[in-house]
């Protein structure tokens, strides 16, 4: 068998790192390896918002010196003078290196720089015979050394999976990924300005609790070694802020991180943020309209519009968000289900059969009615909708109606036919809480994994008081994958959960 036949790309990345490795060594021989002593003064984005529009005769006649530093992507060796291409965080910039400028032996250091290379380069800008803004470099030395190989320079990193796996590898190829990423920044840094120019004070919460509580999911659970106890990650932030809000501190939200050990979709990890809200002396018809304004204000900041695209699909935050109860939501859009079916729990419990969906004995007719929403209505919700009337059986923390004991003061925003808000006037009568925990902890006690734990700290807080209260969270990576046009919610996190390689 010829040398050539048995050879496998696996072959020729290990002979690649190896040929690098010598070079590394060589390199270390000379006692200059890692130099910390090279300074920027300027990103390549930045030379170009300052003098890209500066003519080869300007830049000639008021010489425009740069230190800059970045990976090389491009090389191009032409005897004694050679192009290359470097890229940092704000984008990328030729550089133009001659032997006769750097001299006999940065001149050939040069030509021995791999790609992926991190160099650090000074000179003065020109523009080449084609009219590109280029770096005469005067000094150009490594500054780190690239072991491994780039992907192929033509087509990138193109595996989803290994862009999840190696975000850093997809973060040197990928434009769009390091502009959706900086897209997520600017997003949170304007619903943090937004919340804090209103008066709301930023807190921080535990993220390890005694109790699990705030969502019906199911925990992470660890243990602390010196207390002897159980921990939970926090699966929701809620019960913390509420009782911020009984112990005066009236207007708090929190960017919290949350765990919730269930399945994965492309629209669930099992670690994923939010943004909760907590008022006192509001109710949960303001917070639908503070909700508007405050996503309509992050869409503005982020894309300095209100009307975009998401997969191909017009969404208009422009006019005012559609509003209907979950009734009213499953009679729009399966019309077959009119109120009088959707009250009795006997034609719920058939319908539900015929699509092959599991319902429980112990259901009542509001999770029955919940369950043909999210198994029929929810995807349909393209447009913003909030969706109100939540039954207080599928609520267990949300304020009864005043019109209707059975139902709450509650409402979902759904946009692209995902879940993005949930909020509602604040439950604040520790004995109605307290029942509700007990009937939580009993489905608990019967199997059901999410059900909640009865929470006695949390009834104590509200026995000190808590005034009328309106609550809201905001899944933060559903949103930035609205306002970034991104399909999977592992396209907005930097490092997603993934199977064992």
């Amino acid at each position: 068998m010829s040398e050539n036949a048995i050879k496998t790309p696996e072959h020729d990345e290990n002979h690649i790192i190896a040929e690098r490795r010598a070079k590394l060594a060589e390199w270390r021989a000379t006692g200059k390896a890692y130099p910390n002593d090279f300074v920027r003064e300027v990103g390549a984005g930045e030379i170009f918002e300052r003098h890209g529009q500066k003519s080869g005769d300007e830049l000639a006649g008021d010489p425009v010196k740069v230190r800059i530093a970045g990976r090389v992507m491009l090389k191009r060796v032409m005897g004694k003078a050679s192009f290359a291409t470097l890229s940092d965080f704000s984008g990328r910039i030729q550089l133009y290196v001659a032997r006769d400028k750097v001299g006999e032996e940065a001149y050939a250091a040069f030509k021995r720089l791999d790609i992926g290379d991190i160099v650090g380069a000074a000179g003065v800008l020109f523009r080449t015979k084609t009219g590109e803004l280029t770096v005469e470099c005067a000094e150009i030395r490594l500054l780190s050394k690239s072991l491994r190989p780039l992907p192929e320079k033509f087509h990138g990193l193109t595996d989803q999976e290994q862009k999840y796996r190696m975000r850093y590898l997809d973060l040197i190829m990928n434009a769009p990924s390091r502009a959706t990423f900086i897209a997520r920044s600017r997003i949170v840094q304007s619903i943090r300005e937004f919340m804090t120019g209103r008066g709301f004070l930023e807190v921080e919460t535990p993220m390890m609790h005694p109790i699990p509580g705030g969502a019906t999911a199911r925990p992470f659970i660890t243990r602390h070694n010196a207390l002897d106890m159980p921990l939970y990650l926090r699966v929701a932030p809620e019960l913390y802020l509420k009782r911020l809000v009984v112990g005066g501190l009236e207007k708090v939200f929190e960017m919290n991180r949350n765990f919730r050990n269930e399945g994965m979709s492309p629209r669930h990890n099992p670690e994923f943020t939010m943004m909760e809200f907590y008022e006192a002396y509001s109710e949960y018809q303001g917070l639908m309209d503070f909700t508007e304004e405050l996503l309509r204000h992050a869409a503005r900041a982020a894309l300095q519009k209100e009307c975009f695209e998401y997969q191909g699909r017009p969404i208009d935050f422009s006019k005012p968000f559609e509003r209907l109860t979950l009734t009213q939501a499953i009679v729009k859009h399966r019309p077959h289900c009119t109120e009088e079916r959707l009250a009795d729990p006997d034609w719920l419990r058939a319908e539900l059969s015929a699509m092959k969906v599991e319902t429980k004995p112990d259901m009542g007719t509001g999770a029955l009615q919940l369950l043909i929403f999210e198994e029929t209505v929810e995807a349909q919700l393209w447009d913003p909708t909030f969706v109100v009337g939540y039954p207080a059986e599928v609520s267990p923390l949300a304020r009864r109606s005043d019109a209707d004991p059975l139902l709450t003061d509650r409402f979902e925003l759904f946009i692209a036919g995902r879940e993005i808000a949930n909020g509602f006037s604040e439950l604040n009568d520790p004995e109605d809480q307290a029942t509700r925990f007990l009937a939580q902890a009993k489905a608990k006690d019967a199997g059901d994994e999410e059900a909640m734990y009865y929470d006695a700290d949390y009834i104590r807080a509200l026995e000190y008081g808590l005034p009328p209260t309106g609550g809201c969270g905001v899944g933060i990576d559903r949103f930035v994958m609205l306002l970034t046009d991104s399909a999977n919610i592992r396209d907005v996190v930097l490092f997603p959960q993934m199977r064992p390689e």
